[in-house]
């Protein structure tokens, strides 16, 4: 009997769980490790600030659901791996070993990287539920004295949609209550242009986008490297085209949220075996997904590494969205399993994104296929339907996530649409 061992239980590791499980059955071992014991929708958390949503109604615990379909779950956290004795130490010193490893972490945030930036500074943040939770406080605040808001994302940025989702609720959310006239908004980003997405642009995103932000009286400013923020100052450099400094902007503001750039967590960026992670700490994987040095190491979800779309003035990097992930985590699964039937991994993940950006009334949605181009598929739209789908898509994902079903959430997704003709 193999044992196989998930480290993370986000959008990436419990499907992978589910799947793993689904694919080697009864005859091998499935283990999660977690340092939570719930797993929570991230691509929600945009809507808990303006109270749309509560952080609690957005956790499912996982421990039962675990345990209802065989696969053992551990909630601790990780200290290091060691990978040359197949093993996980954990933070009480005890240790996990195992057959196969599979590092579904997702990324940690680097607010440290930029004096002021993070829920621990000055700025709220949308990429943990908890974080969003603490975000809602500050924005009851705002509400109750309003003034100028600052919402984008830093340089080394990888996963821009949240920033301009943010951005365009609380827009929204200042409309319903009147506010708005009395609310300056500003959107910042290290993207060379609007639109941009990490992706070098998706079909018309930079028209969708910049037409937005027009249409909302919001300003915007790109090729911005944020250098500090202080109570109530956001210090930004505008960048040529060469990334030289072009211009200084202090931007003052009662409510911003920047998302940071991410680096992999400590207990895989700090590994001392070379060829495990990049000088980032994100895992290098082959085709398979697998390690090119630790053949029994795979990797699904935001900590993989995976290069920058193309060359810009400030670092920009390369989102991986759901439908991403999705394929990763299938692909794991099938290959693990012909890996314990005695044969070579075949499987590749298809890299394909597509993405549902709630504006709050309305939306903007894309999908590339594949995320690198040149592209087989290059499609983006707009309209409330973009904002109705991402409800039901975020009813539809908990609900399977609470029964343990695996399945490919996001495949079902694109079969819908393609159905009621919003793809072509």
């Amino acid at each position: 009997m193999a044992r196989i061992v998930i480290l993370g239980a986000g959008i990436g590791g419990v499907p992978m769980a589910y799947e793993m499980k689904e694919a080697v059955g009864k005859h091998h071992e499935v283990i999660v490790i977690s340092n939570t014991s719930t797993f929570h929708f991230v691509p929600s958390n945009v809507w808990v600030p303006p109270g749309w949503r509560t952080a609690e109604s957005l956790k499912i615990e996982l421990a039962p659901v675990m345990k209802k379909k065989d696969i053992i779950f551990i909630q601790k956290a990780a200290s290091v791996l060691d990978p040359d004795n197949n093993q996980v130490i954990l933070e009480d010193e005890s240790a996990v070993a195992y057959d196969f490893l599979i590092i579904a972490t997702g990324p940690r945030l680097a607010f440290d990287e930029i004096p002021g930036l993070g829920p621990e500074g000055y700025t709220s943040s949308v990429c943990h539920v908890d974080h969003a939770a603490a975000a809602a406080e500050d924005w009851l605040r705002f509400i109750e004295d309003p003034g100028p808001i600052v919402v984008g994302a830093v340089q080394g940025a990888s996963c821009f949609g949240p920033a301009y989702e943010y951005l365009m609720i609380l827009e929204t959310e200042l409309r319903k209550r009147k506010m708005r006239d009395k609310v300056p908004m500003t959107f910042v980003t290290a993207e060379p242009y609007i639109g941009h997405l990490g992706l070098g642009g998706v079909g018309d995103t930079k028209g969708l986008l910049e037409g937005a932000l027009r249409d909302k009286t919001i300003k915007w400013i790109t090729n911005a490297r944020t250098d500090k923020i202080e109570l109530g100052k956001i210090f930004v450099t505008e960048v040529d085209e060469e990334g030289h400094d072009r211009k200084k902007h202090e931007l003052p503001f009662k409510h911003a949220m920047m998302l940071p750039a991410f680096t992999g967590v400590d207990a895989v960026r700090n590994v001392k075996a070379q060829g495990l992670v990049n000088p980032r700490g994100f895992v290098l994987v082959d085709e398979h997904q697998r390690n090119t040095v630790y053949k029994n190491i795979y990797s699904v979800g935001v900590c993989i590494a995976i290069s920058p779309i193309e060359k810009t003035p400030l670092p920009v990097g390369a989102p991986k969205t759901g439908y991403m992930i999705e394929s990763m985590v299938t692909a794991v699964a099938h290959n693990i399993a012909e890996e314990l039937s005695g044969k070579e991994p075949s499987y590749k993940a298809t890299w394909n994104a597509l993405c549902l950006a709630d504006f709050g009334d309305t939306g903007v949605a894309f999908l590339a296929q594949p995320q690198i181009p040149p592209r087989n598929t290059t499609w983006s739209s707009e309209g409330k339907w973009v904002h109705l789908a991402k409800i039901g898509f975020e009813k539809y994902f908990m609900r399977k996530v609470r029964k343990g079903i695996s399945e490919p959430y996001y495949e079902k997704l694109i079969l819908k649409l393609m159905g009621l003709g919003r793809l072509k």
